[in-house]
């Protein structure tokens, strides 16, 4: 490849090169493997070329793109903090010093994740920092209010697979889903990797 074209690449990914592109914001929704619902944001300068590649990554998992709505209503927008370290007691206890308008938290593997309103999200985050605890994340996500449950590792599989897929697409910025693979199962399938 000529190196002008590496040169022109470059630029164009860091903006510095302004070509004339219109990028446009969409949100694409469907059904994946077992009949997970998929919501995903997506960043693109050419729709007409996008959701064909979209749909077709669908298509090859046994999934389907759907009309706008079909799947949305199934998600609820929330304020998501990752916090390092397992922390759940303490960030409960702070929750009722301040009064924080905290939905749920939860515990994982040497991090705590706090759901808050979207609304609520900076203002939360910002008492978090203040009580010295080290944020790792905080955006807005897209979380289900149901789940379908993968019951053995081909579908597991299968539904990374896919996921992947669709993350690994060059205008996809953010997908969301709604499935539960127990722990049992990863550990399986890292053990296989």
């Amino acid at each position: 490849m000529p190196s002008d074209n590496i040169k022109r690449a470059i630029q164009k990914g860091t903006g510095e090169l302004n070509d004339g592109a219109n990028y446009e914001e969409m949100v694409y929704e469907g059904y994946g493997p077992l009949g997970i619902a998929v919501l995903m944001n997506v960043t693109t300068d050419n729709k007409n070329r996008t959701a064909p590649e979209i749909r077709k990554i669908f298509s090859k998992s046994g999934g389907n793109m759907a009309d706008a709505g079909a799947v949305a209503w199934m998600f609820s927008r929330k304020g998501e903090i990752i916090v390092e370290g397992e922390n759940e007691e303490k960030i409960m206890e702070l929750a009722l010093d301040e009064d924080l308008a905290i939905e749920d938290i939860e515990q994982g593997e040497g991090e705590t994740k706090v759901i808050t309103e979207p609304e609520n999200l900076y203002q939360v985050q910002g008492k978090l920092k203040d009580a010295n605890f080290n944020i790792v994340n905080c955006e807005v996500v897209m979380v289900p209010s149901t789940y379908v449950q993968v019951s053995n590792i081909s579908e597991a599989k299968k539904v990374l697979g896919f996921l992947e897929q669709l993350e690994e697409h060059d205008d996809v910025q953010n997908v969301y889903a709604n499935f539960d693979i127990p722990e049992n199962i990863m550990e399986e399938i890292e053990k296989e990797e």
